[in-house]
């Protein structure tokens, strides 16, 4: 076991590795690199590599300063190229390590709402040092993610809502010992946790200069929690596996955990993903039973660390000790379906959508009208999956129509993916090279697992495959992706984008090698794919896909933009998730803990016409952060970044802060929306 200085303290962490803070690895999915991947099954896997390099540079290993000045004088491809606009024309940020959100000339950015912000009546203003579990539960929540914007009607006004994906302990409380897990605020210390996750809905509104700011509403703000009441839907609901003593009909739930990257429906919905939630429960081992404890370990459980469990969170909720409670860490790891213009409604935990550490599910229709929803399972060779409901949405705003919609994700059919490439394997070697046909590429087919209340895989009901998602793709052979993550439709030209953040395990000793989709040993820079289906219709069960990007500093051969002259691109490592502007460009959020040395932060790049692969830097975030997001506004005239963990830096601590934004005291996790300024064209990325 490796000892690593964390937080001025002696942590034991088991192999932790690579760039990223220790910090990092321990409080958002337990560490989980640092263990052997969930997933030891013996797929089969498909041929492919990445990338030749078409050009090499020299990209800005600068400081910020002169990153600036040497950008200066940049001009936007189309001026050097001629062809159709993408409409991109800003100038991009250079790479820094600036304790600021950096954006481009002739743009701004204003803070809309901060961790601790009040947003429900009554609720005091945010104190740091006297934080309370009854103040936290009126504020806004920790470590902001996914963000969406849903318009009210007239009113230039918006609910803006966020998911808070999981809380860093050395940050929010002085005096928290990590070597112990303890701390002189508990249990209240732990309270304050559990209600700083979950999810916030508040109402926006425009500002005169260009943004948004927090309204405190008394008709829509809404703080949901670890501690809320949350209905199972779909055909797991009730099943054994999922009942407790607490709740023996085993539909009633209380809270969701880890919520990161999310999607919207078309009936005016948000999608909540629970990703690292095996993270939060100890003592997996000491269930009895053979099977639930198999299913345990295939989801990661037990892996995190020390064995008193570092949360802690069994010492105020038993229902998190496995051994007291062995059916509750069943009732983590679905899509959440809030209704954000009802705040007395009930979330909904869909387990038609299949339970795995969810990473996004972005909604679309297909071409007779049925939802359907991109899904990524966030770990090592994971896998990407879809579901399309049974009915179709019902058009109209009458009442009838709205309680019908809202049943559209609790009986479908559930797919996974199977890719497979079509060139030699041979070519497929990790090294960095395009196989002779030039380009990575294949088809693939979405694989059924379960439809409604029948199963597709064998020795499986359809309630065991929704609870086991993972056990029941291994057995139809999916393809082991690395770390998928966001998965959208580009609503412009109809293709699927999937973001695949990284693997650095692909190709070593015990792990799988490269394959087409997958072309990269040690892939520690991620990649996208492009896939259009059969038909150009979202329920279509083939389709064909390629490698769009392969990230990474410009320099490095193994790098492909699209094909695009890499002399003009920013460095990107680690896309997590994805959007899209009115023109169809793919808009890209970071999460690569500044492996390339730099900020994580936004970037833009055309999936068309001659500025295809022309990636360019929008913005980045402070020290330490992740950039989550992003969510452009229906005008274009406003995009959304969630600033997570700023300041999140081993070593760093209340009395030794490592960021001090977004106020100059101690960091707060904040949503930020950024403007264009001054005359003309006022959308974003113009």
């Amino acid at each position: 076991m490796e000892e690593r200085s964390v937080i001025g303290r002696a942590l034991p962490l088991a192999g932790h590795t690579g760039g990223r803070s220790a910090m990092t690895c321990i409080y958002r999915c337990g560490n989980a690199c640092a263990h052997e991947a969930p997933n030891t099954s013996d797929n089969p896997y498909f041929g492919d590599i990445l990338g030749r390099a078409l050009s090499r540079r020299s990209f800005l290993k600068l400081g910020a300063a002169a990153a600036v000045v040497l950008y200066a004088g940049a001009r936007p491809a189309e001026a050097r190229r001629g062809g159709r606009r993408s409409g991109l024309t800003f100038e991009p940020v250079p790479p820094n390590s600036l304790d600021d959100v950096v954006v481009p000339d002739g743009y701004d950015y204003e803070v809309v709402v901060r961790w601790g912000d009040p947003i429900l009546p009554g609720a005091p203003e945010f104190d740091f040092e006297n934080q309370t579990a009854e103040a936290q539960s009126k504020q806004f929540g920790y470590n902001c993610d996914y963000v969406a914007f849903f318009p009210l009607r007239g009113s230039g006004r918006a609910l803006l809502v966020v998911n808070h994906e999981y809380t860093n302990t050395e940050l929010m409380f002085r005096g928290f010992n990590p070597a112990t897990g303890t701390s002189p605020e508990d249990p209240e210390r732990i309270r304050v946790e559990l209600m700083a996750h979950g999810i916030s809905v508040v109402e926006v509104r425009g500002r005169r200069r260009g943004g948004y700011e927090m309204v405190r509403s008394r008709r829509y703000n809404r703080r949901i929690t670890a501690m809320t009441p949350m209905r199972l839907t779909g055909p797991a609901a009730g099943h054994e596996w999922l009942r407790t003593e607490a709740d023996p009909g085993g539909r009633t739930v209380l809270g969701c955990l880890n919520n990161c990257a999310g999607g919207l429906t078309p009936w005016g919905t948000y999608l909540s993903g629970e990703e690292n939630f095996n993270q939060y429960f100890v003592n997996a081992g000491a269930v009895e039973d053979p099977a639930k404890r198999a299913s345990y370990e295939r989801y990661g459980f037990g892996e995190t660390l020390p064995d008193f469990g570092y949360r802690g969170w069994e010492r105020v909720e038993e229902r998190f000790d496995l051994a007291r409670e062995p059916n509750e860490g069943f009732r983590f790891g679905y899509v959440v379906e809030v209704d954000p213009f009802d705040p007395e409604s009930v979330p909904r935990k869909h387990t038609a959508l299949g339970r795995v550490k969810h990473e996004g599910a972005e909604t679309t229709l297909s071409r007779d009208g049925r939802a359907v929803s991109y899904m990524g399972d966030d770990e090592r060779f994971e896998y990407v999956y879809k579901f399309v409901s049974s009915r179709r949405m019902a058009r109209g705003n009458s009442r009838r129509a709205r309680e019908h919609n809202l049943t559209l994700l609790e009986e479908g059919t559930l797919y996974v993916a199977r890719f497979s490439g079509d060139s030699p394997q041979q070519e497929i070697d990790g090294s960095g090279e395009l196989p002779s046909d030039g380009a990575f590429d294949g088809t693939g087919e979405w694989v059924p697992l379960v439809s409604g209340e029948e199963s597709f895989v064998p020795g499986m009901s359809a309630a065991e495959v929704l609870i086991n998602t993972r056990l029941a793709a291994d057995r139809v052979g999916a393809t082991k992706m690395d770390r998928p993550e966001d998965i959208e439709r580009n609503p412009v030209n109809g293709r699927v984008y999937a973001a695949l953040t990284n693997n650095t395990r692909r190709g070593a000793a015990g792990n799988p090698g490269p394959d087409e989709a997958n072309p990269r040993t040690n892939n520690k820079h991620g990649h996208v794919l492009e896939i259009s289906e059969e038909g150009d219709d979202p329920a279509a069960t083939r389709f064909r896909w390629r490698v769009f990007l392969l990230c990474g500093d410009p320099d490095d051969p193994s790098t492909y933009f699209a094909g695009y002259d890499k002399d003009q691109v920013s460095p990107i490592s680690s896309p997590d998730n994805l959007a899209f502007d009115r023109r169809g460009n793919l808009w890209i959020a970071t999460d690569s803990g500044g492996a390339l040395g730099q900020n994580d932060g936004f970037f833009a790049v055309p999936v068309e016409g001659p500025e295809r692969g022309y990636l360019r830097q929008f913005l980045t975030v402070p020290v330490g952060a992740e950039a989550c997001g992003p969510r452009i506004t229906p005008d274009q005239r406003t995009i959304f970044c969630a600033v997570q963990h700023p300041g999140e830096v081993d070593g760093a601590s209340p009395d030794n802060p490592a960021s001090r934004w977004p106020d100059g005291g101690q960091p707060r996790p904040s949503v930020v929306s950024v403007f264009k300024t001054g005359r003309g064209e006022r959308r974003i990325g113009s």
